[in-house]
């Protein structure tokens, strides 16, 4: 899998910042097949800093109801995959300072 692809776009949230600002934790969204060995290497490699520690976790899509004029239909949503990537000390990522 190409590491550009393995890194879809970062998290900004209030929680987000409050742990970059804090314990230089990163939130990224990832694709769901990649593991943490994968997303270590992705970040490192695309942001040129050094990973401490990587730490995940799965959402599962929400059910769906949708009106139309065919009737209604029930789904749901995509399945998609957090990541929590601690650098070490000294280093950083500027995406998150530009937003």
């Amino acid at each position: 899998m190409e590491q550009r692809l393995i890194i879809q776009k970062p998290i900004i949230t209030e929680k987000s910042t409050m742990l970059k600002e804090e314990s230089n934790r990163y939130v990224f969204r990832v694709d769901h097949r990649a593991n943490k060995r994968q997303i270590r290497k992705a970040v490192e490699d695309v942001f040129n800093v050094r990973v401490k520690k990587v730490t995940t976790t799965i959402y599962r899509g929400k059910p769906k109801t949708v009106m139309n004029k065919a009737g209604r239909f029930t789904g749901k949503g995509a399945n998609w995959k957090k990541a929590y990537v601690t650098l070490a000390e000294g280093d950083s990522i500027d995406v998150f300072d530009v937003v």
